[in-house]
């Protein structure tokens, strides 16, 4: 009843600002609800004839108060403060209604059950329990004082001015639901996305690349449609930790890895498979297609110059194996292409060295079997 919809939340997480803003996000929700407050409140004044006696106590709680509560926590040295502050009189306003409605069943229930789910809504930690002592004491207080005869029957006009309170109030809850249920989703894709990428590179992951080679594995298989693998490792790269530091080899393998991922087509799977070794799997391609992917990301390689060391010159030793049926599994493919990466190497690194179709899948000389 004092918003229409849960303000938005202020948990530790958000900045001082967000949370010092809170007050203007509830300000036109607390008009609104009071607004439709103001009608249900009159309704029940006229069925019980205190239109007269109490008119101005609902022109004071429905109209002018969120005015003066949004005054208060703008003027506040801690406007978060104040507007929890606020948050508590709401629910102590509607303890004051409930024996001023001469509890009514229908509006008085409505109404505190409205502005409790409200205080779940903004997300404050048991901002809800907090406001239970306002409302049940303002209740109690106002009976002792007031002593009003219950009418518990609502008229025609009261269920009409309550139902609007319950529609909108639920419509509201329902929008904001929808809301918080997109935004969850659009994060947990965000942190899909983040856990299939690797962080350094920007390239997939080893184990989001190694479920996407498989499956390409399996369509070669089945199908018979051609697919290859590259593997990709830096040459000398030790050395390059030993003698110019980490912080240059890291610098190195991100580089490289903007490469490989700007050298590949957007069907192709580019990962990180570990340190500074990289793979890409190439489906539904020929020989000649994969070896020229392979030619531009170790030519790419050999043209990069690194800011910082300039007289550094990297270079790429990469292997090719085209999936075959002798490849059981992953691990098969991946030895295979193994291999061939080591023929480059010890062909004198700087080149691309193609696996010859029905090699064994065994594990490259002095490289132990890949896991």
């Amino acid at each position: 009843w004092v918003m229409t919809a849960p303000p938005p939340p202020a948990p530790k997480h958000r900045g001082a600002s967000a949370r010092a803003n809170t007050y203007r996000s509830i300000y036109p929700l607390r008009i609104l609800g009071m607004g439709l407050g103001l009608w249900v409140t009159c309704s029940v004044l006229i069925q019980t004839g205190d239109l007269a006696r109490f008119g101005w106590v609902s022109l004071i709680t429905m109209v002018l108060w969120p005015h003066l509560a949004y005054l208060h926590a703008r003027t506040s040295r801690d406007p978060y403060r104040a507007e929890v502050r606020n948050l508590l009189i709401d629910s102590a306003i509607v303890g004051l209604w409930i024996p001023l409605m001469h509890f009514n069943l229908l509006p008085c229930v409505v109404l505190a059950v409205i502005t409790t789910h409200d205080k779940f809504g903004t997300g404050i930690k048991r901002l809800w329990l907090y406001s239970l002592p306002g409302m049940v004491g303002m209740a109690v207080l106002g009976t002792l004082v007031l002593r009003p005869e219950p009418v518990l029957a609502s008229s025609l006009p009261v269920i009409i001015a309550t139902l609007p309170v319950i529609a909108l109030h639920s419509l509201a809850v329902s929008f904001t639901s929808y809301r918080l249920i997109r935004t969850v989703a659009r994060q947990n894709q965000q942190l899909k996305e983040l856990r299939q990428r690797d962080a350094q590179t920007g390239l997939f992951a080893r184990a989001h690349w190694q479920e996407q080679a498989q499956a390409v594995l399996e369509g070669a298989r089945s199908s018979d449609r051609p697919a290859w693998l590259l593997m990709i490792d830096i040459d000398h790269f030790k050395p390059i930790n030993d003698v110019h530091g980490h912080t240059v080899g890291d610098e190195a393998i991100r580089v490289v890895g903007e490469v490989i991922r700007e050298s590949v087509r957007e069907a192709d799977c580019a990962g990180r498979y570990g340190g500074d070794e990289f793979a890409v799997v190439c489906a539904d391609t020929d020989e000649a297609h994969a070896l020229a992917i392979a030619q531009r990301i170790r030519e790419r390689i050999a043209a990069l110059r690194l800011p910082e060391l300039p007289e550094l010159q990297l270079t790429s030793s990469i292997g090719m194996a085209q999936a075959q049926s002798s490849h059981l599994t992953l691990r098969d493919w991946l030895n295979t292409a193994d291999m061939a990466m080591y023929r480059a190497k010890h062909g004198g690194r700087n080149r691309v060295a193609v696996e010859p179709r029905g090699s064994q899948p065994h594990a490259a000389e002095g490289r132990p079997v890949l896991g």
